[in-house]
């Protein structure tokens, strides 16, 4: 499709509505990021080419989905949660180990095709995402110690394998990278500041009264321009957009984050910037690739696999199976890893299709291991004596 106007515009909104048809069918429970991710992949590179992901203003939005996604996902992560930090300590320990685990299964899966990315793969089955894993949590239900300790777990490994990302992906650049990230997080903490400061002033309290009576959505302004001078900073410094949208998500998780704006975030991100984001990450994509070279659907296994066998090491602490299962879950990482190694040309042909495919096989495990869950509970509740 020549040009870029409000008919393409139409067009992806029209294809990213094949993620909650998908989610809709109770049979397969599909979580709406893979029906995006799918439509993406039929109208890109690997489908019939109707859109065509080189585009400026498609990729400019798609980067504003991708800083949006990021965002949400720190929200996620329950900073001022009380409880959990008596979790920390062993949550950490399990961290560590499952990242040793990691290392040494990344150098086998390096070594065995014959790839440099030994700690991209590593970063990649350590990590945990906070944005596919609490809400499966929540819309299950869990709870208890064992739920709440795993909670910590995959906040911690999340926001690890975030800022790991960007220094293993491209090695040779990890000093400018390092330099980035700390530029982006000094402005995080001085955002940080500024806001708190803000509130035990009443500022936000009349901001949002103020903004509720004229129907400003100025909470939601605010935001956007913090997000988007954070992500100026992050171009400017060359370093992934998606570590300022996690930094500034944290920020406003651990100051307290506003329902109305809650509400506002989710509209613009989950109703256009999240869905033309996924659509266009598939349409990037050519999983032709993996037909053309096997081997990397071997890895993208390995990659899966591995992840869960990682996590699994949980149970030397004494966690339940499906709980480290559930851990594994991936999603936010692998996606940063696949649309920087497109975007930057640093991963091989085919490789980012390898990487998402070891991350859908997280999401099944991990839709599995949670059902599973839910229902030992359920079994246990009702073993209880009552009253």
């Amino acid at each position: 499709m020549s040009g870029f106007g409000f008919d393409t515009l139409a067009l992806l909104a029209i294809i990213g509505m094949a993620g909650p048809l998908l989610a809709s069918l109770p049979r397969f429970q599909v979580p709406v990021i893979i029906g995006e991710l799918v439509a993406g992949l039929v109208v890109g590179r690997t489908g019939f080419g109707i859109v065509d992901h080189t585009d400026a203003t498609f990729t400019l939005l798609a980067n504003i989905g991708f800083a949006l996604v990021m965002f949400v996902v720190g929200t996620h992560v329950p900073v001022r949660d009380k409880t959990l930090r008596a979790a920390i300590p062993k949550a950490l320990l399990r961290v560590v180990t499952v990242g040793a685990a990691a290392a040494v299964l990344g150098v086998v899966l390096a070594r065995v095709f014959g790839s440099s990315h030994a700690a991209l793969y590593a970063v990649l089955m350590v990590s945990s995402s906070a944005a596919l894993a609490l809400p499966v949590i929540d819309s299950l239900r869990l709870s208890g110690p064992p739920v709440l300790s795993v909670t910590t777990q995959i906040a911690i490994a999340d926001a690890t394998s975030i800022v790991l990302l960007p220094l293993v992906i491209n090695p040779t650049q990890a000093p400018r990278a390092a330099l980035g990230a700390l530029a982006v997080a000094a402005g995080a903490v001085v955002l940080y500041f500024v806001l708190r400061t803000r509130n035990r002033r009443g500022w936000r309290r009349r901001i949002h009264r103020y903004s509720h009576k004229r129907r400003l959505a100025l909470e939601l302004r605010l935001s956007l321009i913090s997000l988007f001078t954070l992500c100026a900073l992050a171009v400017t410094t060359r370093v992934s957009i998606m570590l300022a949208g996690f930094a500034l998500g944290l920020v406003i998780s651990a100051v307290g984050e506003p329902r109305r704006l809650a509400r506002q975030l989710f509209g613009i991100t989950e109703g256009f910037f999240g869905p033309l984001f996924f659509v266009w990450l598939g349409a990037s994509l050519q999983v032709r690739e993996l037909g053309e070279h096997p081997w990397l659907i071997l890895l993208g296994v390995g990659l899966g696999v591995g992840a869960i066998v990682a996590h699994c090491v949980g149970r030397l602490f004494g966690q339940p199976l499906t709980l480290a299962v559930l851990s594994a879950a991936q999603l936010g990482v692998p996606v940063a890893a696949a649309t920087l190694g497109t975007e930057q040309h640093l991963l091989a042909a085919g490789e980012p299709s390898a990487l998402m495919l070891g991350a859908l096989i997280t999401v099944a495990t991990t839709s599995v291991a949670g059902m599973m869950t839910a229902r030992r509970q359920s079994a246990e509740e009702s073993k209880a004596p009552s009253g």
